[in-house]
């Protein structure tokens, strides 16, 4: 399985290589294009989850003290498995999404739907069971029944903003300035003096050094992280590539590196130093972190029921929107329950995710032809809709 990683990984970074060759000042538009900012606060806010705030904590003693790790610390570590290279992921198809997918309509050939879709909801409710099954660990003491309870009402809360797009942009703005907040927040009840939250970013930085050592998986662990990023690459660049605004290629790759590892790198500095100093976070920041991570897994959620709900034509114009909500509330609560009886892994997810961009890398080379072609003739089209 990790063969397979490895070969998808490489070809990830060569195809991207021959992308900015190609079409490194073509100028890319979403149907819904967006400001700069509110662009990254979606892609931000959708494309990560509660991981990103609660695991560093729980994984600081883990890169300290495995051999593996050994080759730099905790810290470079930890960005290494959420920042800069990683974003490759996102901007490959995100970048397909704005300019190919437009003409060659791959994802409107049947099996290409289906497979596509049964991914996106099968990913989506797969995140409300990791959510569910976690929640223990992330609120000491919680009840059986409250667990089911707050699922139920994050998976709620997720379908009612996917009704409308606006919804999705306010809470992707409110969610990434929450984030910030909850940075400066930790900082400052944790003790995080400027001078050792610089020390950190200083030793973060080595992960710079030690970039090709990430490229490719070198542990179990490291695998589960790209296979993670795989699962959500092809949903996520789906969805955010609606929202680019008159971005260059050379610049959206450029962006999508620097821009959301920043506020990574700087929330990673402020953690390990209340890690560092032995510090246990405080029930109110305990609190605080939970509430960020639970906005984070709406934006998630929210974001792939929108997708699948306008692939299938379940969207609230065609159902109504009590219909809709309770439609894809039923469905997708239904699934999370019943993944507590099912051994499935995000390595599954991620391995059917490399298997389908074997087959749009296929589908690619056999319509090549129709690239630069934005406005396919109808004999075009009916040739696509039957492959």
């Amino acid at each position: 399985m990790n063969t397979i990683l490895l070969v998808a990984v490489l070809t990830i970074l060569l195809v991207v290589l021959c992308i900015l060759f190609y079409y490194g000042r073509q100028i890319l538009h979403g149907s819904n294009p967006t400001r700069f900012f509110a662009f990254f606060a979606i892609l931000f806010t959708s494309g990560l989850d509660v991981g990103l705030i609660m695991f560093p904590l729980t994984e600081f003693p883990m890169y300290e003290t495995e051999a593996v790790y050994a080759f730099t610390n905790p810290l470079a570590i930890e960005f290494g498995f959420w920042g800069f290279y990683i974003w490759l992921f996102y901007f490959l198809t995100t970048f397909y999404f704005c300019l190919l997918e437009p003409q060659l309509r791959i994802f409107e050939i049947p099996w290409v739907k289906f497979t596509n879709n049964v991914i996106i909801i099968t990913t989506c409710s797969f995140t409300g069971f990791l959510f569910l099954q976690y929640l223990p660990d992330y609120i000491e003491g919680i009840t059986p029944f409250s667990r089911f309870a707050l699922v139920g009402l994050v998976l709620l809360a997720a379908i009612i903003c996917s009704t409308e797009v606006r919804y999705i942009k306010i809470l992707s703005l409110g969610s990434a300035g929450l984030f910030l907040l909850l940075i400066a927040a930790m900082g400052v009840f944790g003790g995080v003096s400027f001078t050792a939250l610089g020390a950190n970013l200083l030793a973060l930085g080595d992960y710079f050094p030690n970039i090709h050592r990430f490229v490719v998986p070198f542990s179990d662990y490291h695998a589960f992280y790209l296979f993670w990023w795989f699962a959500w690459s092809i949903m996520i660049g789906q969805f955010v590539a609606k929202f680019v605004g008159g971005l260059a290629t050379w610049q959206l790759l450029l962006a999508l590196l620097v821009v959301p590892s920043i506020p990574i790198a700087i929330w990673f500095s402020v953690l390990y130093g209340v890690y560092a100093q032995g510090e246990s976070v405080s029930n109110f920041m305990n609190g605080f972190m939970i509430l960020v991570g639970v906005v984070f897994v709406v934006n998630s959620l929210d974001s792939l029921t929108r997708l699948y709900t306008e692939s299938l034509d379940l969207t609230v114009k065609r159902l109504g929107t009590l219909r809709y909500i309770a439609g894809h509330w039923v469905l997708l609560y239904s699934l999370i329950l019943l993944y507590q009886f099912t051994p499935l892994r995000i390595e599954w997810i991620g391995l059917v995710v490399i298997a389908l961009y074997c087959a749009v890398a296929w589908q690619i080379a056999r319509r090549k032809h129709l690239l630069g072609s934005p406005h396919l003739t109808s004999t075009e089209r009916e040739e696509i809709s039957v492959s």
